[in-house]
């Protein structure tokens, strides 16, 4: 279980490595909805995303022989381009296994930042475990790490310094890295903030884990939010959701493209499908939030490629 001062040595860890990224109020969706909303803008983070946190406070933590004998991991593009970004700052060799189906700018946007990419059509895991055997790679989790999650919660520790009266935090869930992170350092900076989660109703992992009292796998995933794509919950991540998490919702696809193009209207920023959800359960009601309250949004990043920005909101 991390706590707060594994999340504030990680920033010490990282400090000067990556942009702090701002923290905005909205006048206009503050006053449409009866809050007092506020975003993380991570899609101003490097690599586009807050992955690179996590990934550079594990990186820090290896010995010269891992180093040496290079990093393997899976992502669908996020912690891809931030494995390759960080890899190479720390000269080190990364590779990447990604499934078939993974958006070509991020595939392109991996490669670009010097990470090798092997895509797949079968289970990632499979194929990170044979290039493991192969070639004695150190395996790097995209989330279910606890330098991984202490990394990613960095962000929260910013977001405090600029809304530091927060009462209701609202943040996605993939395989669980980032909302547990984030759950750490604010539970240690503010008990009382609540915490909600989000989740695509096409990829449930962690609302089924809570179900059924142990990290879920799902059979398959079908969802525009491929950042939280992820077909399982983590081992560590359960478990600070399930103390920490006040409630995981479900949101639909069709409303994450309302709330991007809403997003892109009011706050002048790109978010990808994956952030953008974190702001559905404020536009459809379905949490009930006390007028006047101070809500994060975290927006946790932006690396959504043109043509399908394009067709998202065409589609709206």
């Amino acid at each position: 279980m991390i706590t707060l001062a594994d999340v504030e040595k990680a920033a010490r860890v990282i400090e000067g490595k990556l942009h702090r990224t701002p923290t905005v109020r909205s006048a206009s969706l503050s006053e449409e909805t009866g809050l007092d909303l506020h975003f993380k803008l991570e899609m101003f983070q490097k690599t586009g995303s807050f992955k690179v946190r996590g990934v550079l406070n594990k990186l820090s933590s290896l010995s010269l022989e891992d180093k040496r004998r290079g990093v393997v991991s899976m992502s669908s593009g996020n912690h891809a381009q931030a494995l390759s970004f960080g890899a190479r700052l720390q000269g080190i060799e990364a590779t990447i296994v990604m499934p078939s189906w993974s958006k070509a700018g991020k595939v392109a946007a991996t490669r670009s930042y010097g990470g090798e990419v092997v895509l797949t059509e079968g289970p990632l895991m499979d194929e990170v475990a044979r290039l493991q055997q192969e070639r004695g790679l150190t395996f790097v989790h995209p989330f279910d790490d606890p330098l991984v999650m202490a990394g990613q919660g960095t962000l929260a520790l910013e977001m405090l310094e600029d809304a530091p009266e927060i009462d209701v935090a609202l943040v996605t869930i993939g395989g669980g890295g980032l909302i547990s992170g984030i759950a750490a350092a604010l539970k240690g900076r503010r008990p009382e903030v609540r915490i909600i989660g989000i989740e695509p109703r096409g990829a449930p992992a962690m609302t089924d884990s809570l179900a059924q009292g142990s990290p879920a796998r799902l059979e398959s995933v079908d969802t525009i939010c491929d950042g939280l794509a992820a077909p399982f919950a983590g081992e560590h991540t359960f478990e600070v959701v399930r103390r920490h998490v006040e409630q995981v919702l479900l949101v639909e696809d069709e409303d994450t493209v309302q709330a991007m193009a809403l997003i892109l209207e009011r706050l002048k920023v790109v978010p990808e499908a994956s952030a953008a959800a974190a702001l559905v359960p404020i536009l459809t009601r379905q949490v009930e939030i006390a007028p006047g309250s101070r809500v994060a949004c975290v927006l946790c990043g932006g690396n959504v490629d043109p043509q399908t920005l394009g067709q998202l909101l065409s589609n709206r």
